[in-house]
């Protein structure tokens, strides 16, 4: 049986899920941004 309860547990797990994504997508983002300046200067 599915209960009310347990449907929140999930739904709190996969925004703990989907905050954890976004963070490390953001962190991603911004090695990879500081990281191009530097390419176009060596070439």
């Amino acid at each position: 049986m599915f209960t009310i309860e347990m449907a929140y547990a999930r739904m709190r797990e996969m925004q703990a899920e989907a905050v954890r994504s976004r963070v490390h997508q953001s962190a991603t983002a911004e090695r990879r941004a500081a990281k191009k300046p530097a390419a176009r200067k060596k070439s």
